[in-house]
């Protein structure tokens, strides 16, 4: 089956498969279905590991912290807001920048180790 090529950041930003662009990449939030419900690319191979936990973990950490000092600093609110605040912020933020990120890995895999991955 010919596949057109596909641009790596477009399907990680679409969480798409890397192979035809089309197939959904996850099953749920964050799980790599085991295969492209399109194309049938075996994903299974793919692993993304630590590497945009790792990322998102630094980056919306560093950005969430100086947030907080910020509203500290001008606002001043009682611990009990801070407490409620940053979770609501912070978890739906990371999840939304964890999926392309771990999208754009996968990619990047299939394109450079697609021989290794047997295709």
């Amino acid at each position: 089956m010919p596949h057109t090529p596909v641009i790596w950041w477009q399907a990680a930003l679409a969480c798409r498969c890397p192979r035809c662009g089309v197939g959904k990449l996850y099953q749920g939030i964050l799980t790599v279905r085991p295969a492209c419900p399109h194309c049938g690319l075996d994903l299974r191979a793919h692993d993304s590991g630590d590497g945009p936990a790792a990322l998102v973990i630094m980056l919306l950490g560093a950005i969430v912290v100086g947030l907080a000092v910020m509203v500290e600093l001008k606002f001043e609110p009682p611990l009990w807001v801070h407490a409620v605040l940053w979770p609501i912020v912070t978890i739906p933020l990371a999840l939304l920048i964890m999926r392309p990120l771990k999208a754009g890995l996968i990619a990047q895999q299939f394109r450079h180790r697609a021989s290794e991955m047997g295709l």
